[in-house]
């Protein structure tokens, strides 16, 4: 029974391999083989493009990037080195159809050949709305864009933070807007607003201005650019924008594209503006209106305050109406007054007739005259002036007059002179009772009971004697 590999043993073969005569093909190594392959398919295929949808996409640790292309037929390695990778646009997805660029190679290591790619990008704006998507599903399932999260914007910001070109027409409208509404300060931070880098920088802006010290950072940030295609405006759909300005300790206003244009960091943001012009009215009130308004409130506090002294006036009105007049108030009084007055005068006419009368009844003769003077001489001859009535209250007002002359004569201002004392005097003569009072004199004078001495305070300038008044040693005398 023949085996296995009769088919191919012949007379020619033998168990080791043999070089024939005339015979070119010589044995070739995995590892040549290989390298041919390599360097054919890298000649046939040294630039293509391809178009498929991303799958396993994985990022290693050194920064390189793996994946698969595929369609509805075929799947194709590829691999993008890590400088390559800085370039990208947009953060490649599982499911994102793109279109790359590079060149068709082998991977000897595993027999397999792939392609690498130099450039990757969304295979048209289908495939960036679905990348869009996805990324905002992904970012709302995390709370980024949570009503609770927005913050309230400041009424009157003291400073406003604008990121933006420093060169394109947005500064300038926002500027010219809050010059118009309410002038304010603004502190711009000069970005790139498309093409590579221009997210890296927005969010390097928004987190700029959220480090700045307390007193220096802006109180509100508009993120702002013009409008454009979805394309121009990809950088504000980048995670690394929306998270930066989800994480923004300040108030964000996102101002990107016009109307109808609607990116992730508008999601973000605090506030929305469909314009940047829109922003700056957000941010600032008008001051003229707010002056109209302050006036407006002016006017209602001094009616309110003047309101109560109004209705005051008027019940007070109303209540004076229901008051009699002052004259109608002493009219009663006025009659009555005239009323006594009348009584009055008639009271004394009646009077003096009534005195008349009894003057007239009354008759005076020389009998009854003499008779009232015999009566008041007997009661003066019963009155008797004894001489001891009026002595004894003179002699003692004249002991009381005596002590008291004693006691002038013991409290005399130079009766201590006589026991050794002395007293001190000014130029005027009068007594000097303190220190303080003989340091600011000139010159003094002591008197002692046999006269008196002139003398000089320590550091006083030498001064004419004092002429003091002369002592009264006269004692009262009794009157």
């Amino acid at each position: 029974m023949p085996g296995p590999f009769s088919d191919f043993d012949s007379a020619d073969e033998g168990l080791v391999a043999k070089e024939r005569a005339g015979d070119n093909s010589a044995a070739l190594s995995i590892t040549e083989i290989s390298q041919a392959l390599k360097r054919t398919v890298e000649d046939r295929f040294g630039f293509v493009r391809l178009r498929g949808e991303l799958s396993g996409v994985k990022r290693a640790a050194s920064g390189h990037f793996y994946c698969s292309l595929k369609d509805e037929g075929a799947v194709l390695d590829a691999v993008m080195w890590k400088g390559s990778v800085q370039r990208l646009a947009f953060r490649p997805e599982d499911g994102i159809e793109v279109i790359a660029t590079g060149k068709i190679t082998t991977y000897p290591g595993r027999s397999k050949y792939q392609i690498v790619m130099e450039s990757m990008e969304i295979a048209g704006e289908g495939a960036l709305l679905a990348l869009l998507e996805k990324t905002k599903a992904r970012l709302q399932a995390e709370g980024l864009f949570a009503a609770e999260r927005k913050r309230a914007l400041p009424f009157i910001p003291r400073r406003i933070g604008v990121v933006t070109s420093p060169t394109g027409a947005v500064i300038r409208d926002i500027l010219h807007r809050l010059a118009d509404r309410f002038p304010s300060h603004v502190l711009v931070w000069p970005v790139l607003v498309q093409g590579n880098g221009a997210a890296a920088q927005v969010a390097a802006a928004v987190r700029g201005f959220g480090a700045m010290p307390e007193g220096e950072r802006p109180d509100l940030v508009i993120v702002a650019r013009g409008g454009g295609s979805i394309e121009d405006l990809w950088a504000f759909n980048e995670e690394v924008v929306v998270r930066a300005v989800a994480d923004s300790p300040i108030p964000v206003i996102s101002a990107v594209g016009h109307e109808t244009d609607t990116t992730l960091c508008d999601f973000a943001a605090d506030r929305r503006a469909p314009t940047p012009t829109a922003a700056a009215e957000m941010a600032v009130p008008v001051r003229s209106e707010l002056a109209t308004s302050l006036a407006e409130l002016g006017l209602r506090q001094r009616k309110c305050a003047l309101r109560p002294v109004a209705l005051g006036r008027e019940r007070l009105e109303a209540r004076a109406r229901h008051l009699p007049r002052p004259d109608q108030l002493l009219q009663p009084q006025a009659q009555k007054l005239d009323d006594l007055g009348e009584r009055l005068r008639r009271a004394l006419v009646d009077r003096a007739a009534a005195g008349r009368e009894k003057l007239g009844a009354l008759r005076l003769s020389p009998a009854m005259l003499q008779r009232g003077w015999r009566d008041a001489r007997g009661r003066l001859e019963t009155v008797r002036l004894v001489p001891a009535l009026v002595l004894r209250p003179l002699a003692e007002r004249q002991q009381r007059l005596a002590a008291l002359a004693r006691l002038a004569e013991q409290l005399h201002p130079e009766r201590p002179l006589q026991r050794g004392y002395a007293m001190v005097l000014d130029s005027a003569g009068k007594a000097v009772t303190s220190k303080a009072s003989a340091q600011r004199q000139a010159a003094l004078a002591i008197r002692f009971a046999d006269g008196d001495l002139d003398v000089v305070p320590a550091g006083a300038k030498r001064s004419p004697a004092p002429k003091p008044t002369a002592p009264t040693n006269s004692q009262p005398k009794l009157l």
